[in-house]
């Protein structure tokens, strides 16, 4: 019997999860939580051999709570889980130690059968997003770029990202125009949407 913890912060989404994963004779839901914040102290409590986890969760996101989970509870295992899969997220999955990464669209049965896998210490990950992910750019951006573009990803403008990376507003129109050129971006925007579909961010 293959213990699970679910965590999804959308209750009828979450009963659904379990109610699925509970048709399975070799799979129990141990544990279920609703905000990534109770995902390691519930996986202490529970013991559960694997995590399905959803990106998205409010506050402590999927990625986080599987980095948390690989450090506190090296035992049990991580499948996250996506509304909407691209590369640059399987990359990031496999660089927080998750084993598993799945659409949130797949078949009950192909999640049953992803659970097995990650229990088993294997990898279950679409193939195609998985060649997609192998075949992604290299990020591009340097780390200062990188500090640029996360601010302005959360709305920041010119003078107040100046500010708080503690440089002039010419240097950070320096770093924009780098980002947008080094991604091929028509705008911030842009740049913002392309970083995060490739993981950079």
């Amino acid at each position: 019997m293959i213990g699970i913890l679910v965590a999804e912060h959308l209750p009828l989404v979450r009963r659904g999860l379990v109610a699925s994963l509970q048709c399975e004779a070799d799979l129990k839901v141990v544990s279920d939580v609703g905000s990534g914040e109770e995902v390691v102290p519930s996986a202490l409590e529970h013991g559960p051999e694997v995590a399905v986890v959803d990106l998205d969760l409010p506050g402590v996101d999927g990625f986080a709570a599987a980095l948390r989970l690989h450090g506190d509870v090296p035992g049990c295992r991580v499948l996250l889980l996506s509304r909407h899969p691209n590369p640059g997220q399987v990359r990031r999955a496999f660089a927080v130690h998750a084993l598993g990464f799945m659409s949130l669209d797949v078949a009950p049965e192909q999640l049953a059968d992803g659970v097995r896998r990650v229990a088993a210490g294997r990898r279950a990950v679409d193939s195609e997003l998985a060649v997609a992910a192998l075949e992604a750019a290299e990020n591009p951006l340097t780390r200062r770029e990188l500090d640029v573009l996360r601010l302005a990803a959360q709305g920041a403008r010119s003078n107040e990202i100046a500010d708080q990376l503690f440089l002039s507003v010419g240097t950070v129109r320096n770093h924009m125009s780098r980002i947008m050129c080094k991604t091929h971006a028509r705008n911030r925007l842009d740049a913002v949407r392309i970083a995060s579909d490739s993981g950079w961010l």
